[in-house]
C-alpha cells in the first residue's frame, strides 16, 4: 500500500504532526521529521537511562535540571549538550558493564555506561548517577491489565511503547491557560512520540478525542501501521517544569486539574494516551503521513 491511498476509512481523518524521540528517559526530546517503529516504540526512544548509585532510575520529578540536557541523534553517535559542559559523545554500537537498575517497580537488565558518562551526569546534576542503556535482550511488558492479550513491550518508558497527543487537545488546554491570564505552553512539556494534527475537512480532532479512539491506522510506504491507545497518560509535575528554563510553576497542572479528572485513573489527571503496536514493526513513520481511526463506543 502507498503512503497516498491511506489505510481503510474511519470516524476520523488526521495526519501525523509531530514525532518526538526522548533518547535518554527525562532529558529533552528531539524532534524528527521521520522515526522506525519497533515494538517497543519509536527506534531509540528512552534506549538510556540515567540511575543514582543505587541503580534507581531518575527523572524531572527530581532533578528538573535535567530538561536543559539536550540529545541529538547522529549516524553513529548521540551527542549530549547542557549549559556550561563540553558535548558528551555516546556511541550508539557499544556498551560496558552489564548492570540491573530499578524503574518504578521493575528491576531490569541494563548496560553501564561507563565512568565518562557517569562524571558528566555527576557535575550537571549535582548528584551521583550513572547513564544505562537498556538491554535488548530484556523483555519489560506494559501492564496486562491495560493491554489485555498483547504482550507490548518497552524500554525505559515509564510504562508503555507511546504517547499520543493531538494538536487540538494541546490547544484547547492553552485557552483555558490564556483565559486564566497564564502563558500558553508549547507540545514539549508533554513529551509525546506521535502528534496528531488536523487534515481538511469536517471530519478533523476534536479536543481529547485521542481518547476515544478504538484503533489509530497509519499509512506507511511498507503498509499500514495499527496502534491501539489502551490507557489515559497519568500526570505528574513534569508538564509544570518548563524545558527551555528547567524552572517549574504550578499554572499547568492547576489548568488541567479543573477539567482532565479522569475517572478511568481513579480521578488523576491525564492528557493524552499511551499506544501500543498491533501492526508495523519496523514500518518508517513520517510527518504528514495520513491516520485514521474509529471511536470506541465501548
Amino acid at each position: 500500500m502507498s503512503e497516498t491511498s491511506g489505510p481503510a476509512s474511519g470516524d476520523v481523518g488526521a495526519v501525523i504532526a509531530g514525532l518526538w524521540v526522548y533518547p535518554v528517559k527525562s532529558c529533552a526530546g528531539v524532534q524528527v521529521q521521520e522515526a522506525i517503529l519497533t515494538e517497543t516504540g519509536l527506534e531509540f526512544d528512552r534506549a538510556w537511562m540515567v540511575v543514582d548509585a543505587q541503580g534507581a532510575f531518575l527523572t524531572q520529578r527530581e532533578l528538573p535540571r535535567m530538561a536543559l540536557i539536550q540529545p541529538q541523534l547522529k549516524t553513529h553517535d548521540m551527542v549530549l549538550r547542557a549549559p556550561g559542559m563540553l558535548a558528551l559523545h555516546i556511541a550508539l554500537d557499544q556498551v560496558q558493564e552489564p548492570v540491573c537498575v530499578t524503574i518504578w517497580d521493575d528491576e531490569v537488565k541494563a548496560y553501564d555506561m561507563g565512568p565518562i558518562a557517569a562524571q558528566w551526569f555527576s557535575d550537571f546534576l549535582g548528584v551521583k548517577a550513572r547513564l544505562v542503556r537498556f538491554d535488548p535482550e530484556e523483555k519489560r511488558a506494559s501492564s496486562r491489565q491495560w493491554t489485555g492479550d498483547v504482550e507490548a513491550l518497552n524500554q525505559f518508558s515509564d510504562g508503555y511503547p507511546l504517547l499520543v497527543l493531538s494538536e487540538a487537545s494541546l490547544a484547547g488546554l492553552n485557552e483555558k491557560l490564556q483565559a486564566a491570564g497564564a502563558t500558553a505552553v508549547g507540545m514539549a512539556r508533554f513529551r509525546p512520540n506521535i502528534v496528531l494534527g488536523d487534515l481538511s475537512g469536517d471530519n478533523g480532532l476534536a479536543p481529547h478525542d485521542e481518547d476515544r479512539l478504538e484503533l489509530l491506522q497509519i499509512a506507511t510506504e511498507q503498509g499500514v501501521v495499527q496502534l491501539k491507545p489502551v490507557k489515559p497518560c497519568p500526570r505528574c509535575p513534569i508538564p509544570n517544569i518548563d524545558p527551555v528554563t528547567a524552572l517549574s510553576s504550578p499554572e499547568v497542572g492547576d489548568a488541567l486539574q479543573t477539567y482532565r479528572q479522569d475517572p478511568r485513573l481513579k480521578g488523576a489527571v491525564s492528557f493524552g494516551m499511551n499506544a501500543i503496536v498491533l501492526q508495523g514493526n519496523d514500518h518508517l513513520l513520517r510527518v504528514g503521513q495520513s491516520v485514521t481511526a474509529s471511536y470506541n463506543f465501548g
